[in-house]
């Protein structure tokens, strides 16, 4: 996990998504920056299947600019910057970069590293750091809470043994879903009084 990372004495972690939507809201709840990689000529630019992550980036990165791809890149490039102007201006008080590199051949990768080291020192300065880290720290305390009060729920012998009763009753449209899980939880609140 990223505190485990921390405590290591890493001090820049990065995480990668398998770009489906659902991983990356996670992870933009768990770090300071979140950019957003992306092959030109794949077919999606633009698309609205990205734009909800799109929103979530401080930054772009467009990937496999060189050789055939590099027009197609640069031509990207474009697009996205001017589609992320569409967007409000973010909470952290500055516009996403849109950089394109290559891997292959090396150009662009110290510019994107600069871009990445001007947008933590932005947020440092104006506050914007501290304050997401908070609310991080506010929202995993939450979520830790939440997730170990459902184990402790399902794990609960009484509720393992009744639960598939409620549920049976629930489908056969007997009792309502908001009925069944009052019952289930009074059941397991009483016993902890």
């Amino acid at each position: 996990t990223i505190v485990l990372c921390e405590a290591a004495g890493f001090d820049v972690i990065f995480i990668e998504t398998v770009g489906v939507g659902q991983s990356e809201t996670v992870v933009h709840s768990m770090v300071d920056m979140f950019l957003m990689l992306q092959i030109s000529g794949a077919g999606d630019e633009l698309q609205g299947i990205k734009r909800g992550i799109m929103e979530m980036a401080d930054m772009m990165v467009i990937t496999k600019a060189d050789g055939e791809n590099l027009r197609k890149a640069e031509l990207a490039r474009t697009q996205y910057r001017g589609a992320l102007m569409l967007f409000p201006e973010p909470e952290s008080g500055r516009r996403p970069e849109v950089y394109t590199c290559s891997s292959y051949d090396g150009t662009g990768l110290e510019e994107v590293w600069k871009g990445v080291e001007e947008y933590l020192d932005h947020i440092r300065a104006n506050g914007y750091f501290a304050l997401n880290r908070n609310r991080q720290n506010k929202h995993w305390m939450y979520e830790t809470i939440n997730e170990a009060l459902r184990e402790s729920f399902y794990r609960d012998p009484e509720v393992e043994q009744r639960i598939g009763d409620y549920e049976a009753r629930v489908l056969g449209e007997r009792m309502s879903s908001f009925v069944a899980a009052k019952e289930l939880l009074e059941l397991y609140f009483d016993k902890k009084k």
